[in-house]
């Protein structure tokens, strides 16, 4: 029997916990063998140990290479910075990747939706270079390297060769910022030439913003820096539901962590009502990375087969189950024969 797999749980708060705890059971009843590392973060983490990321957690991400994190409340205007972005900078976890595909059933304006958005994630305005210049005046720097910019471009195209995907565009603001989005348009346009069968494009940020809602077909990949991909990969689950049903990847050269994007709804904690899709499926992003393609695929066809007949489904999407119920219709229907394709 192969040894367990060792993964860095990071439950989060407010729902984190239960959607998390609901991916747990799922990943189990794969019939996986898994050693869970469980560390709180945040302001829960600071009230026990002192500290926003414990030491600890951080040992344990070195150690197992492999994180699942649920939402994690970032205070508004203040307060603590986002642990989010700390542990991508800590990490060097250059690429944010997030699918944006439609479940069965969920009613939206855009069906058979099949989008990647990839996001450089570690420069940009997130650098976190901020300062008061004089009072009432604060400059925040924008920070675009050949490196950085050269490695995500690589990183999109690889992705869909090795994936069948057939397009991919940048998305700059050039036009206006000529240095620092035309370098990386420079990179992006250096890679695109080692890809000959994928068509490349550029599209200007808000022009993209305007495509995709009128058109979003149009499109396959999308590579862009920090600030453009967080606002756009949001506009982009519009499509397929809202951020409570997409999963996404921080992929780094010796780690990586997945992690729900929606909120920690503090409101409906403890209730076993949240809807645990968007950790499930960063849950199944994470076995594709493991290597682990059929328990995958076992996860999406009993996630998808839960959508399809709508007896299991959560409050927000129309049901009246709750987060445990989900959970289990979710194992049960795992165990019908995999019919499903493999990619997301």
């Amino acid at each position: 029997m192969p040894p367990p797999y060792r993964i860095t749980l990071i439950p989060g708060d407010g729902i984190g916990p239960e959607v998390t705890q609901a991916a747990v059971r799922v990943l189990e009843a794969t019939g996986l063998k898994f050693e869970w590392e469980s560390f709180r973060a945040g302001a829960e983490a600071y009230e026990k140990y002192g500290e926003y990321i414990p030491k600890e957690l951080i040992e344990s991400i070195e150690r197992t290479r492999v994180a699942l994190k649920g939402p994690i409340s970032t205070p508004i205007g203040g307060g603590f910075s986002s642990i989010n972005v700390a542990l991508r900078r800590k990490f060097e976890l250059y690429a944010n990747f997030r699918p944006i595909k439609n479940l069965p059933h969920i009613p939206t304006r855009y069906p058979d939706v099949d989008l990647v958005i990839v996001r450089e994630n570690t420069e940009s305005l997130y650098s976190g270079l901020e300062h008061e210049v004089v009072p009432g005046v604060v400059e925040s720097l924008k920070i675009i390297t050949e490196k950085a910019s050269t490695r995500i471009a690589r990183f999109a195209f690889e992705y869909a060769r090795k994936n069948h995907r057939r397009k991919v565009h940048a998305i700059h603001k050039a036009n206006i910022m000529k240095l620092s989005d035309g370098l990386f348009l420079r990179c992006s346009r250096n890679i695109a030439k080692d890809y000959p069968e994928i068509t490349y494009g550029e599209h200007i940020v808000d022009n993209t913003c305007m495509q995709l809602v009128m058109n979003p077909y149009q499109y396959d990949v999308l590579v862009m820096e920090n600030l453009y991909g967080d606002i756009i990969s949001d506009l982009c689950a519009a499509f397929v539901g809202g951020l409570g049903l997409v999963p996404s990847a921080n992929l780094g050269e010796s780690c990586a962590i997945f992690e729900a994007v929606h909120g920690s709804a503090p409101d409906i904690a403890g209730k076993n009502i949240a809807n645990p899709t968007a950790v499930l499926r960063c849950a199944l992003l994470m076995l594709r990375h493991l290597g682990e393609d059929e328990a995958a695929l076992k996860i999406r066809n009993g996630l998808e087969k839960t959508y399809r007949t709508r007896e299991k489904l959560t409050r927000d999407v129309g049901g009246q189950a709750g987060t445990s119920e989900f959970a289990d219709s979710v194992i049960e229907a795992m165990e019908v024969p995999a019919t499903a394709t493999q990619s997301d």
